[in-house]
């Protein structure tokens, strides 16, 4: 593959907890490590922590923001993109990566878990909904499974 993967994380942004953030920023750092461009929607939880994993890593990380201010990305964001679109901004995202991986779960993560799963972009999951139905997303322990599943759904 000669072009960056273009890999979304998401998850919750209220308040997960310590081990789910900590995978996060595991699965960011991971990612930027293997030249992904990490894609959240650049607000607080799980997507600071993928961001921060992968800026300390010294990867790119974009954020898809959901209001009108590019001042709301979190501070980990290298390039902000303040869509105005408020939670329709998860489809943005789902269509927009060549894979999504999953932290943890929350309402707003399975929207995108399912319109990823709807629309055949590749899903891994790591420590949050686990959807067995055919098409459903892969489900898997740790950071390193998550990302090296992401990274084989990109076929290179």
């Amino acid at each position: 593959m000669t072009a960056r993967p273009y890999v979304g994380v998401a998850g919750p942004s209220g308040d997960p907890d310590e081990l789910v953030l900590r995978d996060a920023e595991e699965v960011g750092r991971l990612l930027a490590e293997a030249g992904a461009v990490v894609v959240t929607g650049g607000g607080t939880g799980v997507m600071e922590a993928a961001s921060r994993g992968a800026a300390t890593a010294g990867g790119t990380v974009l954020g898809l923001l959901p209001g009108d201010d590019r001042r709301e990305a979190n501070a980990h964001v290298t390039v902000a993109v303040p869509t105005g679109l408020g939670e329709v901004r998860n489809a943005l995202l789902v269509r927009s990566v060549d894979v999504l991986v999953a932290v943890g779960g929350s309402w707003g993560t399975l929207s995108e878990v399912a319109l990823a799963c709807r629309t055949g972009v590749p899903v891994v999951a790591l420590r949050g909904w686990d959807l067995p139905a055919a098409g459903g997303p892969v489900v898997v322990a740790d950071p390193a499974a998550a990302v090296a599943h992401a990274l084989a759904s990109l076929g290179g």
